[in-house]
């Protein structure tokens, strides 16, 4: 396709929402129209499937869990994410399936190949061309999360070894796809970690008519 995907990875409190934010701005001031999005949600169905997964009160299995999240993607990729790309638009993504492997599969413990098999089902082979992973070790990931505002959601609430397993995929999976993946030390300064990801993205920035 024409334009081109980018993804933003990481676990809680790494900084990944902030960065996306800046990187759409910087972008739309060198004249690019980005497509921001987010996972789970993007569409008015993916957004609801986020609100029941994300609530403290409930408490679904892990595999209930996993299902929701490739039904939230298989909507996104095919209403919002495959349109943009073919418009030749940067499409900024924070989490898509590396997020199911890393929470689901690491986090969780469910199998990896069937997670990754479901993720193709939904999303036809629909690949990032680059992901950025904000590593961040989970201590201070999640000291940052106590201290910002809102309410914790589902996932701030689980253990520390938890988050340890969600960030020993997240890094397994960016050995295996140095190519595609960069891997950023989130515990940096905002104004570093910005500088580094326009570094990455303006790279493969698609050209302009």
């Amino acid at each position: 396709m024409p334009g081109l995907f980018v993804t933003f990875e990481g676990g809680e409190g790494s900084g990944k929402s902030t960065q996306l934010t800046r990187l759409a701005a910087r972008l739309r001031a060198n004249g690019f129209d980005p497509l921001v999005t987010r996972e789970p949600g993007g569409t008015p169905l993916a957004e609801g499937i986020r609100t029941l997964l994300l609530d403290p009160s409930r408490a679904p299995g892990a595999l209930t869990e996993a299902l929701l999240m490739i039904a939230a993607r298989s909507d996104l990729v095919a209403t919002t994410l495959r349109p943009a790309l073919a418009a030749g638009r940067v499409v900024l993504c924070d989490r898509y399936g590396d997020s199911t492997l890393a929470y689901q599969g690491g986090g969780r413990g469910l199998d990896l190949e069937q997670l990754a098999a479901w993720n193709r089902a939904a999303t036809g082979g629909l690949a990032p061309e680059l992901t950025l992973l904000f590593d961040v070790p989970p201590e201070l990931g999640l000291a940052r999360r106590a201290g910002a505002a809102g309410t914790p959601n589902r996932l701030d609430l689980e253990s520390e070894a938890f988050h340890a397993r969600v960030r020993d995929r997240y890094l397994e999976l960016a050995r295996a796809e140095p190519h595609r993946w960069r891997v950023l030390d989130a515990s940096r300064d905002a104004d570093t970690l910005e500088a580094e990801v326009w570094s990455a993205v303006s790279a493969r920035l698609p050209v302009r008519a």
